[in-house]
């Protein structure tokens, strides 16, 4: 059987093979502590759950409309005032099976062989990925610890070509933690203005989960709000990943390409979900923000245990739920039998011998770096970063 090429231009998400190959350790009778996937380790507030159950029980068991159900849209409509003072209407929102489904269908619905694609490293894994698939090019524009993991404004403009269609980015950023303040967020608008055929996605999965103040959009400046498409969802913030909901604000014309897309793919996303999202989005926020409250706590114990690493260099993350060190000082370390020549050696180090599952950097963009989630409970973050603490004094 001869499979399309199609399957040779991407990458199996390393988030997913790294938690995997910790299930795999697992079931051979290994304790191993998951810091390797991105999802809160919470259960969905009630009220939400309540708000499904009543679906069932009311019915909505039908196919759904393509962008999703109209009082759905205007939930994110109501969201996105509240929360951003950004205005829309329901015809500028598309709700996907998920916000990897949303940046799909605008990567798609954007970006043609050739096309370049500006993404500041680090990145989430599937921005490349998606590039990719639409036969797009990749243009990575660097960055570091020392850099607080964003872009300098001139770093971007450097980046852009007469081939530049999309710049893409994220919000709090998975997996670097870093949050754009309006300044940042400023700078770059000054550099989209000149540069008008350049459409910004801007992703902010993570806008709840932020430890330096309140959430800035690029959408915010209203001469650049029509190029740009807001990617979000309800997996992080309301600890909803299995339900499977994402949405996008964006242009109109652009919204029709992307329903036109997903009618072919899955069409309307799962109808309970739907009517649970409504709830979520415009009823109360306290779980929310208790569960913030909460990854704050880990957050700041995280980076105590981190910094007592020695040769770890990490910048403390000011949103999402990760911890994204520099540990390129133990490349070319050795514990006699596991030679450390990368991330992925790293990674793969301290899943064998710490038993701790974590995501290679080269995943994201980043070969000198490691993603370490927080997302889990204290007990098991203070076991986890232990167990790494003393596999790595074996690399001489």
């Amino acid at each position: 059987m001869q499979f399309s090429s199609l399957l040779d231009r991407f990458a199996e998400p390393e988030t997913l093979k790294m938690a995997k190959l910790g299930r795999e350790l697992a079931a051979q009778g290994y304790n191993v502590i998951n810091l390797s996937l991105g999802e809160p380790d919470f259960d969905t507030p009630q009220h939400i759950k309540d708000a499904a159950i009543k679906a069932i029980n009311d019915n909505w068991s039908h196919y759904s409309p393509v962008p999703g159900y109209m009082d759905l849209r205007e939930a994110v409509c109501a969201k996105l005032k509240r929360d951003n003072n950004l205005d829309y209407k329901p015809e500028n929102i598309v709700a996907s099976t998920g916000a990897k489904q949303s940046l799909a269908n605008a990567i798609l619905a954007l970006v043609d062989e050739g096309d370049e694609v500006v993404i500041p490293t680090p990145y989430w894994v599937t921005y490349s990925e998606l590039v990719k698939i639409a036969r797009g090019k990749v243009v990575e524009i660097r960055t570091s610890v020392e850099s607080g993991f964003k872009p300098s404004a001139a770093q971007v403009e450097a980046a852009i070509t007469d081939k530049t269609k999309v710049f893409m980015f994220s919000s709090p950023c998975n997996p670097s933690g870093a949050v754009y303040s309006k300044s940042e967020l400023e700078a770059l608008a000054g550099v989209f203005r000149k540069y008008p055929n350049i459409t910004i996605l801007a992703d902010e999965i993570y806008e709840y989960i932020n430890f330096v103040g309140a959430h800035e959009s690029i959408a915010q400046f209203d001469d650049l709000k029509d190029r740009v498409v807001v990617i979000n969802g309800l997996s992080k913030g309301f600890a909803m990943t299995g339900w499977r909901l994402g949405y996008t604000a964006s242009n109109v014309a652009l919204a029709k390409a992307m329903e036109k897309l997903q009618g072919q793919f899955t069409s309307g996303t799962c109808s309970i979900t739907q009517k649970a999202a409504v709830v979520a989005l415009t009823g109360d926020l306290r779980p929310s923000h208790d569960m913030t409250a909460e990854f704050t706590r880990r957050r700041e114990r995280t980076m105590q245990l981190i910094n007592d690493i020695p040769g770890f260099k990490c910048f403390a993350p000011e949103g999402a739920f990760y911890a994204f060190p520099d540990v390129s000082a133990y490349y070319g370390k050795s514990d006699g039998t596991n030679t450390i020549n990368n991330s992925s050696d790293m990674s793969m180090y301290i899943l064998n011998n710490a038993h701790v599952s974590c995501v290679m950097g080269d995943a994201f963009g980043e070969p000198k770096c490691v993603r370490f989630s927080f997302a889990a409970s204290m007990d098991n973050i203070e076991t986890a970063w232990a167990r790494i603490k003393e596999a790595l004094t074996r690399l001489k």
